[in-house]
């Protein structure tokens, strides 16, 4: 099963070595990282798109929660969360093709950020399926060059029922 750990840490020299050392030291493959400052320029988020059981990502995530840079562990795949990942991909630039390009990038909502007389580098960002897609849609075309980040991801604010909003303290208005 593919797990999605958002890892915060402090942004100290060495953690992240730290964190792919663990991964290493337990065998697990990282099919994806992804590593950025937060608001708070002291704190990083990292985040790991990786496969493994639920015993044994367990016994990660406590590892992961022994790292004394590690300030707080979360597998997304247990709440609801958003990801996105962004491409790069360098396609020929042939005049025959050149109509069906243009309307592939129009349908994924994608754009050219650089162009050659032989080439167009098209920039995409989504989740992980739309990118897959639109990679399958060019690669009859003749891809030349491609480069994909790792993906990102954050956790969705939990949605209030009606039963939470009526438990809210009321506002006190002012007099």
């Amino acid at each position: 099963m593919e797990h999605i750990i958002s890892l915060l840490v402090e942004n100290k020299f060495g953690v992240l070595a730290r964190v792919a050392s663990l991964f290493s030291a337990r065998g697990f493959n990282i099919e994806s990282l992804s590593v950025g400052p937060t608001a708070d320029p002291t704190m990083s988020m990292i985040t790991i798109v990786t496969t493994g059981d639920d015993r044994i990502l367990e016994q990660v995530n406590k590892q992961l929660n022994k790292l004394i840079d590690v300030i707080k562990v979360v597998d997304l795949t247990e709440h609801a969360y958003v990801e996105r990942e962004t491409a790069l991909v360098k396609i020929h630039t042939r005049a025959e093709d050149r109509a069906e390009v243009f309307r592939i990038i129009e349908v994924f909502r994608a754009k050219i950020v650089d162009s050659t007389p032989g080439t167009y580098t098209v920039e995409i960002t989504g989740d992980r399926e739309k990118v897959e897609a639109f990679i399958n849609q060019l690669r009859p075309l003749g891809i030349k060059e491609l480069v994909r980040s790792g993906r990102i991801a954050i956790m969705r604010d939990e949605v209030k029922t009606a039963v939470d909003q009526r438990r809210r303290p009321h506002m006190v208005e002012a007099k």
